[in-house]
């Protein structure tokens, strides 16, 4: 008995030791990366008003807002990502116009929510309730990457009329209208451990999200800053976000909610190298709004905003000149 003790606590040892220098070779790593990138302002501290808007369950949406003139430009990020998405395009706009950056629900330092309030009429629900207690007058433009451009469109087929009199533009990013449960590469891949709930899904984020952002979430040339924002800002979020947001991603279809979006200036980016949001998704969705315009970054990936920031602070600035 005693000899199994022991051999059981040395085993325990074994695993505890690897684990410890495994956490050492990963933050080592990250220390290395961090000094490496050419940041304009070190990432995350780029701040403005904070306030919380209470959406109709209860749950706290976390919103800052940078002062500026109008039109008021609305920012919504994506799956696992936050209000620090929009770094590069917050730093390149300051002043231009009034911004407002929202966290989506369970992101963020926004509140949980209930798995069955992980919807995109929820996340609808939510963007028009900011729209309508920190916008209530003036234009508006919204601005939405991956899941947050979903949003956009959802909010565009349960409100229609907003749409032409109060938001006047609409700028969609790295998205889609519905289909990426069968033809997005990553989803595809993730899939499977996402819905079994696999206790591989923790480790693999914990260990090695460099690979895996590299693969899936950036194009093949994207800077080392690029891949490192990017990573740092999906480790952030917990995986319990993974996976109560899976079946809004893989089950989406709002493909004929769109009309509303043909009455405002619409323009959708997407990278010709995008794996999680394949670039025919947005080709797609530019037919079923005939008077977008579709731009396509060469070589980027899904996070546009960090492989080609000057190109999508360009194309928000675009929305912005009827007022300037």
């Amino acid at each position: 008995m005693r000899k199994t003790v022991e051999r059981l606590a040395v085993t325990a040892g074994a695993f505890v030791a690897t684990g410890v220098a495994a956490t050492l070779l990963k933050n080592n790593a990250q220390d290395r990366r961090k000094a490496l990138r050419q940041d304009i302002e070190p990432f995350g501290t780029v701040r403005g008003f904070g306030t919380d808007v209470i959406a109709d369950d209860g749950v706290a949406i976390n919103v800052e807002v940078d002062p500026g003139p109008i039109p008021t430009v609305v920012f919504v990020h994506g799956w696992m990502c936050d209000i620090d998405t929009w770094h590069f395009q917050r730093l390149a706009l300051r002043g231009k116009a009034r911004m407002v950056f929202m966290d989506l629900r369970s992101h963020g330092r926004s509140g949980k929510a209930l798995l069955d309030r992980c919807t995109i009429d929820d996340l609808a629900d939510d963007l028009h309730r900011v729209i309508n207690e920190l916008a209530p007058s003036g234009p508006v433009v919204l601005v939405g990457h991956s899941m947050g451009g979903m949003t956009i469109q959802r909010l565009a087929g349960k409100v229609p009329t907003l749409f032409g009199e109060r938001v006047v533009g609409t700028v969609l990013i790295s998205t889609s209208y519905g289909g990426l449960g069968n033809s997005s590469p990553a989803l595809r891949s993730i899939g499977p451990l996402i819905r079994s709930i696999s206790p591989v899904l923790d480790w693999g984020r914990e260990f090695n999200s460099y690979s895996i952002i590299k693969r899936w979430a950036v194009g093949p040339n994207a800077s080392p800053t690029a891949i490192d924002l990017t990573n740092e800002m999906i480790m952030r979020a917990p995986t319990s976000v993974v996976v109560d947001f899976y079946p809004l991603i893989a089950q989406l279809d709002v493909g004929k909610q769109l009309d509303a979006l043909d009455r405002v200036q619409t323009t959708i980016l997407s990278g010709s190298r995008a794996l999680m949001t394949p670039p025919s998704h947005s080709k797609r969705l530019a037919a079923a709004i005939p008077s977008a315009e579709l731009i396509t970054i060469r070589g980027a990936g899904h996070m546009v905003m960090f492989e080609a920031p000057q190109q999508v602070s360009s194309a928000i600035e675009k929305a912005l000149e009827p007022f300037s």
